[in-house]
């Protein structure tokens, strides 16, 4: 049952990532490669045997039977790539961040899409519009002033 459990965990973080590393924007990128290092940690990890209420330290005199313990290597695996992923992916979010700074958009491969672009064209006539009202406004109230 445990087998079971771990290996939808694993499908469904696999589905999870790939699904998010397809989409269009950088923080679902981000997002999906995370879940995806997670579901091969998780993976390499259930390599090393699954075993459940096994003792994790030896007893003092007791002779220890090999295949009663699970494989401390792929725990070793595990931890060094959790660091390594968590390395990367601060990383890559600098490397986003800076990406979106020269650009203004979010887009992975650069380019607006249509809605965003047309909300930004929208905002920047209403920005206009508002400066051009008070440059009126403005030129009216020195006209007023002046005998």
């Amino acid at each position: 049952m445990n087998e079971l459990i771990v290996a939808l965990a694993i499908g469904v973080l696999t589905a999870s990532g790939t699904w998010l590393l397809l989409r269009p924007r950088t923080f679902q990128v981000v997002i999906g490669l995370s879940l995806l290092s997670y579901a091969v940690n998780l993976f390499i990890l259930a390599m090393g045997r699954l075993k459940v209420d096994a003792a994790p330290i030896v007893a003092a005199g007791v002779v220890p039977d090999p295949a009663a313990f699970t494989d401390p290597l792929p725990q070793a695996l595990v931890l060094t790539a959790i660091v390594i992923s968590f390395a990367m992916t601060s990383l890559l979010l600098v490397v986003l961040l800076a990406a979106r700074g020269l650009t203004g958009t979010d887009h992975v491969d650069g380019k607006m899409d249509e809605d965003q672009a047309d909300e930004d064209q929208a905002d920047e006539d209403q920005a206009d519009k508002n400066q051009a009202d008070k440059n009126q406004a403005d030129k009216n109230q020195a006209d007023a002033e002046v005998p």
